[in-house]
């Protein structure tokens, strides 16, 4: 087995947030990476200490989201440059792994 070195990328964001869906979009049409999964978390807290949970008594819509995808490193710092205009700082999380291929 072949392994490659890409980067692997995690943006913490809630459902509230209005930048999802653009970042989902650019991510695919305009990135055109090589994949992303969107998670949606049952409950969680980042820097304000908001905690965004969901119960059976309240249907929250502003749960916590993971978006997360990879690529290759160049391909991903170029990516980031251009998402730096559309997410915050201290929403992103970058680190080195590899991907098994042919």
């Amino acid at each position: 087995m072949n392994w490659e070195p890409v980067t692997f990328v995690r943006v913490y964001l809630t459902e509230g947030d209005c930048t999802v869906a653009p970042l989902l979009k650019r991510l695919h049409d305009e990135e055109k990476v090589r994949g992303v999964s969107v998670f949606r978390a049952v409950s969680g807290f980042g820097g304000s200490g908001t905690v965004h949970t969901s119960s059976l008594l309240d249907l929250s819509l502003d749960l916590p989201l993971t978006i997360e995808f990879f690529d290759h490193p160049d391909k991903v710092a170029k990516i980031l440059e251009h998402l730096s205009d559309l997410l915050e700082s201290g929403h992103i999380v970058r680190w080195q792994a590899e991907m098994n291929s042919q």
